[in-house]
């Protein structure tokens, strides 16, 4: 199957239009239809139905496979691209925004310092979107957190080759409005936040996810009673201070909130743990701030972050 007839299908079938996958891709209308009749042809079945435009099932179950395929042979252009120094002089890095603490932007300030000449950016990305955009390139360096068990990695989807360098586990705290109900235990367990009575920011790229909770959890519960959209968790905070719903943090992210008591998790034993995700190899300044970052690493056994090429995990 052609990568350039795939892209076409999954254009079509997303935007459930020819003509409308014609003006993203740059084609004339015709020629979107031939890469669709090709395919079809290739396949010896139907593909899309024309009015409406919808995959059939056999076009549903292609659809599951190329987005996929497509990502893996973009990664592996970026993959020979930084191999063979193709790269402009540039570090990228994506940050979910729990990990980029104060540390982390300490340690890109020293790199700045030491390389003048580097372009950097920095973008804030959701927890999904930062491995996909490091194999396709769009990123150098990544920043990624979440919850799991201590010593445990992240999980990460198979989007390529991608290394792993631990930098923090810490302490996880619901954070409380004053005169909460709550605030008088010492510690809270997730069995017992999940109980209906309890309402729950949905703060997906701010703070952990529910999903994440229901599955640590393995309930359904913890209901959402307000939905936060945003990155910024201080504005996250401000909405549990005055009383919109539950929330779960790093405890790292609470310090000198105001209006707050943060109440530890102590059951299940979990932790928040930021990674530094990379290909290899790691040229400067990357390998620089890698190399700062792995000091920075606390909570973990001293000999896992050695360095960025000798800790961590890799996933093929």
């Amino acid at each position: 199957m052609d990568p350039h007839l795939l892209r076409t299908f999954v254009s079509v079938a997303r935007r459930a239009s020819f003509s409308e996958a014609a003006r993203d891709l740059g084609f004339p209308p015709a020629a979107v239809s031939r890469h669709i009749a090709t395919l079809e042809a290739d396949l010896r079945t139907t593909l899309l139905t024309r009015r409406p435009v919808a995959p059939t099932a056999a076009g549903a179950r292609l659809l599951e496979h190329a987005g996929p395929l497509l990502h893996r042979l973009d990664a592996a252009r970026a993959d020979v691209e930084r191999l063979a120094g193709a790269t402009t002089a540039r570090l990228t890095l994506g940050a979910s925004p729990p990990a980029l603490t104060p540390r982390v932007a300490a340690a890109l300030a020293e790199v700045r310092r030491a390389h003048p000449g580097v372009r950097t950016a920095v973008r804030l990305l959701s927890r999904d979107e930062i491995p996909a955009a490091m194999s396709t390139g769009q990123l150098d360096l990544g920043l990624t957190d979440g919850l799991t068990a201590p010593g445990d990695p992240l999980p990460l989807p198979d989007l390529g080759p991608l290394s792993t360098l631990p930098i923090a586990e810490g302490s996880l705290v619901v954070p409380l409005p004053l005169g909460h109900p709550l605030t008088r235990r010492l510690g809270l367990r997730l069995t017992d936040l999940a109980a209906p009575r309890w309402r729950w920011l949905d703060a997906p790229d701010a703070a952990v996810p529910l999903r994440h909770l229901r599955a640590a959890g393995g309930t359904n519960g913890f209901r959402a009673a307000l939905r936060y959209e945003g990155t910024d968790v201080r504005a996250l905070l401000t909405l549990v201070a005055a009383g919109h719903g539950l929330t779960l943090l790093p405890h790292s992210a609470t310090r000198g909130a105001p209006g707050i008591v943060a109440i530890p998790l102590i059951s299940p034993r979990l932790v928040h743990r930021v990674e530094l995700l990379h290909g290899t190899p790691l040229d400067d300044p990357a390998a620089d701030f890698a190399e700062l970052v792995a000091g920075m690493v606390t909570g973990l056994a001293a000999g896992t972050a050695a360095g960025a090429g000798t800790g961590g995990h890799r996933y093929e």
